[in-house]
């Protein structure tokens, strides 16, 4: 009987790992483009959690795909071209009341995470909610904005948060991504940028960049389809397109309600049955 108790407790604390918690459902309705359906999981989840920055943290991110998926600045002929993202006469036109719940998102993880890192600064919770909301702060600046090389500094803070996050605990892999786009950034810039520009950690070598996102993308939890999309985005700006169509694969499969990574794999497979022909 004593054994019958123990199987029955251990295999109900099994399913209760194994069930996704509120972030992970609403990050499968923000990758399916689900933007609606993500905040309503993430207002329900927060609330049972008030002091908790992560899921403002994730809020902010919804809202930021909301806003780079509405300007078309998500497809890949914007993000492969440097022109397209640096042009500064071609103004956007950004959803104000996006923007309002954005800057709020981002306020909200600020006030909780900060509160949560003075009584201990090494909250791993905490620095991994800041690392998120300066990361979707640096891309609404840089690509919203069109505020490049200001975002640089807020991109600097979020590199930080992770780095410390990853002494702490370097198996904490979804920090990798920031520290894997951190590098490939910076080893994008050109040299007289790069010569101002330093980032702790950070050689600035697009190959360690690279090899990072793989990490978050073999190990990671929260990031995993994040770092597919960087390594596809990737993998087009470097002349790659077997690659970014194997990424692309898995996003389109995991994600079939996503109507933009369809549109991108049949893009790449057109330009790889063009050049085999």
């Amino acid at each position: 009987m004593r054994i019958l108790v123990v199987s029955i407790i251990l295999c109900a604390s099994a399913l209760a790992a194994a069930e996704p918690n509120g972030i992970d459902v609403a990050l499968q309705r923000m990758y399916n483009q689900n933007y609606l359906g993500a905040h309503e999981v993430l207002d329900r989840y927060s609330a049972t959690r008030p002091d908790d920055p992560l899921p403002y943290a994730f809020q902010a991110s919804a809202y930021l795909f909301y806003e780079l998926d509405r300007l078309g600045i998500l497809e890949s002929e914007f993000l492969t071209d440097d022109n397209k993202i640096a042009e500064k006469k071609k103004k956007l036109d950004p959803d104000p009341i996006v923007r309002e719940k954005f800057v709020r998102a981002v306020h909200d993880v600020e006030t909780r995470a900060d509160a949560a890192l003075k009584t201990n600064p090494n909250d791993p919770q905490a620095l991994f909610a800041m690392c998120i909301a300066q990361g979707v702060a640096t891309d609404y600046m840089a690509f919203v904005e069109k505020k490049q090389f200001s975002s640089l500094s807020v991109a600097k803070r979020s590199n930080g948060y992770a780095q410390r996050l990853l002494k702490l605990d370097p198996k904490f892999y979804d920090a990798y991504l920031t520290a894997g786009i951190s590098e490939y950034m910076i080893g994008s810039l050109p040299f007289f940028v790069k010569w101002f520009v330093h980032f702790d950690n950070v050689a600035g070598s697009k190959e360690r960049g690279i090899d990072r996102l793989k990490l978050v993308a073999s190990q990671g939890h929260y990031f995993k389809p994040f770092s597919k999309i960087m390594l596809s985005i990737i993998a087009l700006r470097e002349k790659h397109p077997q690659e970014a169509q194997q990424w692309l694969t898995e996003l389109a499969h995991d994600y079939p309600e996503n109507r933009l990574f369809r549109t991108e794999l049949a893009k790449v497979a057109g330009k790889l049955a063009v050049n085999a022909n």
